[in-house]
């Protein structure tokens, strides 16, 4: 929903029909979404998302991924070469290929807010510990768990990795991960919403209790709305999917919304549709309908 130009998180009013405009794009979140469980991308989602560009439709990945993370759909661009990643906070270029990956719009977290939030979340949830993300690199404090799939260039507290003399000090900060051992996910996420406050937005995407902090106003349905906003592309001209709690607010903000068949209970009320399984690729399935309709 959107008020006062705001995008919120607010879930959709059951009264509130999906738009039946033609769609000008897809914005698709890939893991538990486009990916399957093995992060592969089936044949049948690879064909379908060209014959949807064939179409005219332009595709958008939209995704808690840090650039880095986007080899597993670079081979599979095509002309669908951007994609808005770390949950907002920056849209890059895939098509130069794996570690060639051009950033083309960053919206950091301010380094005061992101030092504001860890304090925060650390009264509130003792024993929670943190992980930075920036453009060009990823920091960790010593506790933080073995949760991605590289090794951080450095450790050290997080008071310390957000310093101004800090490591990487000079690259723009894209998000704060923070991780508790005990509290249940959705609690996790609740209390740390309370604590930080309006100073940043904080969402998950995890099954496990690991959430995303990034600036007060970015997320995916933000970033996705300046994109197609600079295309002249309506909300009610976009096709979303999603799985989990980051997905929310950009379902909510979709002309046609789709939870996934595996989707966490607020994406469900969030979205105007529900398609099936990502393991059975709910995607093609609602790209294919879409597609057949065009023809009719």
């Amino acid at each position: 929903m959107r008020e006062n130009g705001r995008v919120t998180s607010a879930t959709r009013r059951p009264e509130t029909p999906a738009s039946t405009v033609p769609p000008r794009l897809i914005a698709t979140d890939l893991d538990g979404t486009l990916l399957r469980d093995d992060k592969s991308v089936s044949e049948r989602t690879i064909a379908v998302l060209a014959a949807a560009e064939q179409a005219g439709i332009e595709v958008f990945f939209v995704t808690g991924r840090p650039a880095r993370w986007m080899d597993v759909v670079s081979d599979h661009v095509h002309g669908h070469g951007l994609a808005i990643c770390g949950n907002g906070a920056a849209v890059v270029d895939l098509h130069g290929g794996p570690g060639a990956h051009r950033f083309v719009k960053v919206r950091e977290l301010a380094r005061e807010n992101a030092l504001d939030a860890v304090r925060l979340v650390r009264e509130a949830a003792p024993g929670a510990v943190f992980a930075v993300e920036q453009t060009y690199g990823f920091y960790q404090e010593p506790t933080y768990p073995k949760l991605h799939m590289e090794t951080p260039d450095s450790l050290a507290p997080a008071e310390k990795l957000l310093a101004a003399d800090a490591p990487g000090a000079g690259e723009p900060v894209l998000k704060i991960l923070a991780f508790h051992h005990e509290l249940d996910p959705d609690a996790f996420l609740t209390v740390a919403r309370l604590a930080i406050g309006d100073r940043a937005n904080v969402t998950r995407s995890s099954p496990s209790a690991l959430l995303e902090i990034s600036g007060p106003d970015v997320s995916k349905a933000s970033t996705l709305a300046l994109c197609c906003a600079e295309r002249g592309i309506s909300p009610e001209e976009v096709v979303a999917f999603g799985d989990m709690p980051n997905d929310v607010e950009m379902l909510s903000w979709a002309g046609q919304s789709y939870a996934m068949g595996n989707a966490h209970p607020e994406v469900i009320a969030a979205a105007s549709g529900r398609t099936v399984a990502n393991n059975e690729d709910g995607v093609a399935v609602v790209i294919e309908r879409i597609l057949a309709e065009r023809l009719r």
